[in-house]
């Protein structure tokens, strides 16, 4: 009677798949009844409850815990039965305005675009603009903008009447050219922009359109230059769209403006050439306002170029300005002009880097006074209908900085990040409600309504499918919990064995769940295999009908496939094992005797490793019986057996091992020749080896070793000697060329000789090599001056290139030097360097030539 494991104590895997082959010490194969069978395939381990096991136990094909049954055995969560959001909220909230997607690096895009939008008389007049696609479009097909006037139309309309959250200005974007991958100059795009909608709205048929965006944004000042000779004045009258205004040194925006004023004096080589004086003069140049437009944009300059490293950088200087702006002081005649401005707009640039950084708009809303902050798809009014430009202004944590933010009187804000401030001329009278209401065209209201539909349809598509995923969940969840119930096999009932990782899957809704796939579980026998058994759970055949009614597949694999033959080969090879255990130390004791009678050459690395070699041989006779596309589930208690009782095997080559005593065969399949690499091992210790290797060569002591192998060792040994002899008497004739004695330099030219010779410091350090050690490096045969030859056959080099470093790659030789090499070597074009003595006036010269030949 064989003895059962214990259910109080639950082994790791390890143990439990040792365990599993506890008895094969005291049974034979031919011994084994169906209680070994089970006991091979865990069949009686106890089931594990939920609480106990923190982790499936997956060397239990009993544990059915924590396989992701965990989901759904508590209570329902509906949002665990889909990954589908709420399509309601992509739905614009009530009183607040529409977003703008960011394409990538489009923000900058999009603040400018929501400015515009809010600028009323803007607006108005683009609606007011003519278009026939539009006003044609069938509403059974998508409409499609064209020029940027139909875009910005269509773009405005949406943002104005849209029930979505945020919409995609990608078809404006695409139409402008923009890279959205790459963030523009803002500054640049604005006044760009701008011009390119003036440029279009001129071409309107309508005249109140033609000049929208010059009564909007357009103001007039003069460059008045006085002569400092004779006094004369000159106007230069311009028109612009936004006021520059440098920041570099300045604290407030009363500060900036006055610097855009101020003298300017002209001088030195940039003075001024008078048509009075007839000449040029110097004289002083300043800026005259004569005008303000309706909305007055300060372009505040925080990018600048950086002379010193070439490009732009960002001037994170704290500027201070008004809610409320007075522009009457820097005009010089006021007469009718409206000079008081109310802020209507911060264009915010948040980052330390000109090239990078995130772009935001906190913009007044005209009809109510409230501020509210634009973030691309984030929108977020302000509360008390007061500006709070709030953490995104905060960049000193990025900085490092130790500036710190200015107070700023009540009715002023501070700013490092602002770069765009837009100012609306305040209305002496209350401004009538009716004015502030702009009415989306009825055209552009159906394109509208249109998209709205669109919208809404989706809305009901995606709250479709959340519903479809919820009621499949929870039908999952009931199917679950029902069969879950079934699993476990009560003991002595009929079971069915289903993979693990089918039951996970089939426990996780995000995978579809597939047929049931055993083929990989079976063995050469077509049952299961004991080796997979780990990778199983076993399940009551209520269960398994269950699943395999609805989700079909197989082969089944019930009780009836447990492997009477699998468990059997395994019996044998673990007794084998253990056997070999006793054999090792027999073995080890016997080689340490001395030999009397008959005796065996062994390979000392076979003996070494025998014990290794027969444990894989082993190992391959226990696998035979595996499938081919599967593997062992990890160490098998028969893979550790071989780590824990071979503690002693030595490295060497046994990794390289393929068969017992191949290390002493040589390459013409006779016994190898060196004596250091085999050893004389007695009968007794022979006939256990051959027990376990009966394919492995036999030689006894009398075998003599192969001849050929005898034949090429003399000739080795004869070319060694000849080879010592040649370096012998080359290193006599060249004896200072060994010992680089006495060696010629350019230096310093020898007074004996006008020629010297050069060969390739590569030859003479090849031939040291040789010399030194004349049986471990090839003599050397060819001089190899083809190397300092250059395409056309000319010397690579020039003497004064040698003098400067280039005679690293050279030796020079003397002549008698290279009158001996010239008959020992091969020599494929000789290299000559020649001094020529001249007589010049003053004195003695000398002159150097290097050429082949």
């Amino acid at each position: 009677m064989c003895s059962t494991l214990n259910p109080r104590t639950m082994a790791p895997r390890l143990q439990l798949e040792k365990a599993a082959w506890r008895w094969v010490t005291s049974v034979k194969p031919e011994e084994i009844s169906q209680e070994h069978i089970e006991l091979a395939y865990r069949v009686s381990l106890p089931v594990c409850q939920r609480g106990t096991c923190r982790r499936n136990c997956k060397g239990n094909p009993n544990c059915l815990v924590g396989i992701g049954e965990q989901t759904w055995l508590g209570e329902i969560d509906e949002n665990a039965f889909h990954n589908i959001d709420d399509p309601n909220s992509e739905r614009r909230d009530k009183n607040t305005f529409v977003g703008l997607t960011n394409l990538g690096a489009t923000c900058y895009v999009n603040t400018f675009l929501q400015v515009w939008f809010h600028n009323l008389e803007l607006r108005k007049s683009l609606y007011q603009c003519y278009n026939s696609r539009a006003q044609e479009h069938n509403i059974e097909s998508d409409y499609e903008p064209q020029s940027i006037c139909e875009h910005l139309q269509y773009l405005f309309a949406l943002l104005q009447n849209s029930n979505r959250k945020y919409i995609d200005p990608s078809g404006l974007v695409k139409a402008l050219g923009l890279d959205t991958g790459q963030q523009q100059d803002a500054q640049e795009f604005s006044k760009l922009f701008l011009s390119l909608l003036e440029d279009t709205l001129s071409k309107q048929k309508n005249p109140t359109l033609q000049n929208v965006i010059q009564q909007q944004f357009c103001g007039q000042f003069s460059y008045v230059t006085v002569c400092d000779q004779c006094g004369r004045s000159s106007a230069l009258p311009s028109r612009f769209y936004e006021l520059e205004l440098n920041i570099q040194g300045h604290k407030n925006l009363t500060e900036c403006v006055t610097e855009f004023l101020k003298d300017e004096k002209l001088d030195g080589d940039n003075r001024y050439f008078c048509e009075t004086c007839q000449s040029k003069q110097s004289a002083t140049r300043r800026i005259r306002l004569h005008s303000l437009p309706p909305t007055l944009n300060l372009q505040l300059m925080r990018f600048v170029f950086d002379r010193q490293t070439g490009h732009k950088k960002k001037l994170n200087t704290y500027i201070s300005f008004p809610e409320q702006l007075d522009m009457a002081p820097f005009f010089e005649v006021t007469k009718d002009q409206k000079c008081v401005y109310e802020l209507s707009a911060v264009l915010i640039h948040r980052g330390i880097s000109a090239y990078s950084g995130h772009y935001i708009a906190h913009v007044k809303d005209a009809r109510t006074s409230d501020w509210y902050k634009f973030n691309d798809e984030e929108i977020e009014r302000m509360e008390g209908k007061k500006l709070q430009l709030g953490t995104e202004d905060d960049i000193a944590e990025a900085l490092k900085s130790q500036t710190r933010k200015p107070k700023c009187s009540k009715g002023y804000h501070c700013s490092r990040n602002a770069y765009m401030l837009v100012y609306k001329i305040q209305e002496e009278e209350p401004v009538d409600p009716s004015t502030t209401v702009v009415e989306v065209p009825e055209f552009l209201q159906r394109l509208v309504d249109q998209d709205n539909h669109k919208f809404e349809e989706w809305c009901s598509e995606m709250s479709a499918m959340r519903k479809q995923s919820v009621d499949k969940g929870k039908a999952k969840h009931e199917e679950v919990r029902e069969l879950y119930e079934l699993l476990p096999a009560p003991d002595g009932e009929p079971y069915e064995f289903i993979p693990l990782d089918w039951l996970k899957k089939w426990l996780d809704d995000s995978t579809a769940t597939k047929k049931i796939d055993n083929s990989h579980f079976l063995c050469s026998h077509g049952k299961l295999h004991p080796d997979k058994v780990g990778d199983a759970k076993r399940v009551s055949q209520t269960a398994g009908r269950v699943l395999y009614e609805r989700y079909g597949g197989g082969p089944r694999l019930d009780g009836s496939t447990l492997c009477r033959e699998c468990v059997q080969q395994r019996c044998r090879v673990l007794r084998l094992k253990n056997q070999l255990n006793e054999d090792y130390k027999e073995v080890s004791n016997l080689v340490k005797r001395t030999i009397s009678g008959e005796g065996f050459w062994v390979g000392k690395a076979s003996l070494r490793s025998w014990r290794q070699l027969a444990l894989e041989q082993l190992e391959k006779d226990e696998h035979e019986s595996q499938p081919s596309n599967g593997q062992s589930n990890g160490n098998g208690p028969h893979g550790n057996n071989s780590q824990d009782c071979s503690p002693e095997v030595s490295e060497g080559n046994e990794e390289e091992m393929k068969t017992f005593n191949d290390d002493i065969v040589c390459s013409h399949g006779g016994l190898g020749i060196v004596d250091t690499e085999r050893k004389l091992v007695s009968s007794e210790v022979w006939n256990k080896l051959r027990a376990y290797f009966p394919k492995a060569l036999e030689y006894t002591q009398d075998q003599s070793p192969c001849p050929q192998c005898l034949t090429l060792e003399q000739e080795e040994k004869d070319n060694e000697a000849v080879s010592k002899m040649m370096a012998l008497d080359q290193k006599n004739q060249l004896l200072n060329l060994f010992h680089e004695k006495n060696r010629p330099t350019l230096t310093k030219w020898p007074q004996d000789t006008d020629i010297l010779y050069i060969v390739p410091l590569f030859f003479v350090d090849e031939w040291r090599k040789f010399i030194r050690r004349p049986t471990k490096s090839s003599p050397v045969s060819s001089v190899g001056n083809s190397l300092l030859v250059c395409p056309h056959g000319g010397f690579m080099f020039t003497y004064d290139s040698l003098i400067n470093g280039d005679a690293q790659h050279i030796a020079l030789l003397w002549p008698s030097e290279w009158e001996v090499i010239s008959k020992l070597f091969m020599v494929d074009q000789p290299i000559s360097i020649r001094c020529f003595k001249q007589t010049t006036p003053s004195g003695p010269t000398a002159k150097y030539t290097t050429q082949p030949g």
